[in-house]
């Protein structure tokens, strides 16, 4: 539960606000702003068709319901190879956060 709980949390984050899958979404939102280390903010287009996946793709809550299904899903069809992929996605995120937590440091001892 704890795996595909982080796996979920940081696929999610990597699909709804990461800088480098937003060619993805391009198509579906546009661009408002920097929002945090590597993340943007985006909104949904407010064309027809185009504002409900937006809107999914901007959305790291919404998003999480979609990944948390694929993992379990690939966790009964294809358990061994999902599961490397959920153990990297959550070394991903648990790296995310010492470089935050790193961050945090320095700039405290450093004063900036």
């Amino acid at each position: 539960m704890a795996l595909t709980s982080v796996a979920t949390f940081r696929l999610s984050r990597l699909l709804s606000k990461a800088s480098v899958t937003s060619p993805l979404r391009a198509p579906f939102t546009r661009y408002v702003g920097p929002q945090g280390p590597s993340e943007l903010h985006e909104e949904a287009r407010s064309e027809p068709g185009k504002d409900t996946v937006g809107e999914l793709l901007t959305c790291p809550f919404c998003m999480s319901v979609w990944v948390a299904s694929t993992l379990t899903a690939g966790q009964l069809l294809w358990p061994r190879a999902t599961r490397t992929v959920m153990g990297a996605l959550a070394a991903l995120a648990g790296a995310d956060a010492l470089q935050l937590t790193y961050g945090a440091l320095v700039a405290k001892t450093t004063g900036e």
